[in-house]
């Protein structure tokens, strides 16, 4: 058999694997093996996201500025839609809803984009994908009619790294859409000094297709749908190379921990929250966020000053991928993981549940998709606010075997 048609085959049982719904499909699946491409050993694809310093994001303080002035200006042509029986949700929090002039239906739409943060390329489509429709998710929304994909190629790739890496990204991009029922119909691809892939998520549905995101009652609890620690753990994996940062972890975990951390967090990041948004309705949620660029409590923090009612919300358990809270405390202040602040990409749904049927929530989330799920917190009565309390309960979350 040729080299092309190995990999070719290879690319397809991979493909076919993610595809089949089984929870313990990553392991199953080949780990991406530059070597078997004919790249150097020592290729990283997260080296082309290296920005020198750079920060990757916009504050949340600044970005709440700006949007609450684009709000403002949003807010002003409200009264043009005031016969329209659908509520103007606008910007600020995971999707902009905006209603139709026919039928009673509304246009649902998201985008989102970063840069690697794995080096298997498939594995980082699926990623940017899960994370792009997860703000559909957010919102009970579990349709998706249409996908574009948003693509930075490297000027600093070669042309081999560009031939394999790229088509692969698109792969893993292209087949998590089809696992969320939908399709890739465009997009635009650019020439960037760093490697970018994201999307555009659209979708038109009827009211009761979405779950506003501003009804939390005193009384209800917080669940959340993934564990925490995602950044952390590619970070630790990527310190494996690094001696002079991996001699500041190795008393506190080893270096197999690190990579069952490391695949654990490729596996919860890629997993769509669908199956978690449709049952948001099943069980009567008030109100959801996905946490991912800002943290647990930047998101939770968000999600509280938009709530209707005058509550507030209280965290008392992080569910952490394991080993990686002690690796965070070994860093000092560097991820503020314990405190709620540690970036996470493609993170999990944290939902405002009636306290009844929050337990009965995670255990059909755990009797269809084999992933537990965890109350963290509970909503009281106060300022539309968000904390997490001193000494947070650390729930360790191992990987599947």
């Amino acid at each position: 058999m040729s080299y092309q048609s190995s990999v070719a085959q290879d690319s397809l049982a991979a493909a076919q694997l993610e595809m089949t719904g089984n929870p313990n499909a990553l392991a199953l699946r080949r780990p991406f093996d530059p070597v078997a491409h004919d790249l150097e050993a020592s290729f990283r694809l997260t080296r082309f996201a290296d920005l020198k310093g750079r920060s990757c994001k916009v504050p949340q303080d600044v970005l709440g500025k700006l949007v609450e002035s684009l709000q403002q200006d949003y807010s002003q042509q409200d009264d043009q839609f005031m016969h329209v029986a659908i509520p103007r949700i606008g910007i600020g929090l995971d999707c902009s809803v905006t209603p139709l002039r026919h039928g009673g239906l509304c246009l649902v739409q998201t985008t989102d984009f970063f840069y690697p943060l794995v080096d298997d390329p498939y594995m980082m489509g699926k990623i940017a994908c899960a994370n792009v429709l997860s703000d559909l998710y957010a919102m009970g929304v579990t349709e998706c009619d249409n996908m574009l994909m948003l693509l930075g190629v490297s000027t600093k790739m070669t042309e081999k790294e560009r031939d394999v890496v790229i088509p692969l990204i698109m792969r893993g991009f292209k087949d998590s859409a089809l696992e969320a029922g939908t399709s890739v119909t465009g997009g635009q691809t650019v020439i960037n000094p760093w490697c970018a892939i994201g999307g555009v998520a659209t979708t038109i549905c009827q009211p009761n297709e979405y779950i506003v995101p501003d009804n939390a009652v005193m009384g209800d609890v917080l669940v959340l749908t993934k564990p925490l620690g995602t950044q952390v753990a590619v970070n630790a994996h990527q310190w494996l190379d690094q001696p002079e940062r991996w001699n500041r972890i190795k008393l506190v975990v080893s270096e197999e921990d690190v990579r069952k951390a490391y695949h654990r967090a490729m596996d919860s990041m890629s997993r769509l929250n669908r199956i978690a948004a449709r049952l948001m309705h099943k069980y009567n949620a008030h109100g959801s966020t996905d946490v991912t660029g800002f943290g647990l409590l930047g998101h939770a923090q968000n999600l509280a000053s938009h709530q209707k009612n005058e509550v507030s919300f209280v965290i008392h358990n992080l569910p952490v991928i394991a080993k990686m809270a002690a690796v965070a405390k070994a860093c000092g202040n560097m991820f503020q993981l314990l405190q709620g602040h540690a970036p996470e990409t493609s993170g999990g749904l944290l939902i405002c549940l009636p306290r009844e049927q929050a337990a009965a929530y995670c255990k059909d989330i755990e009797k269809q998709e084999g992933y537990q799920a965890w109350i963290i917190g509970i909503v009281e009565k106060g300022n539309r606010t968000a904390r997490i309390i001193d000494k947070p309960r650390v729930i360790e979350v191992p990987a599947k075997d």
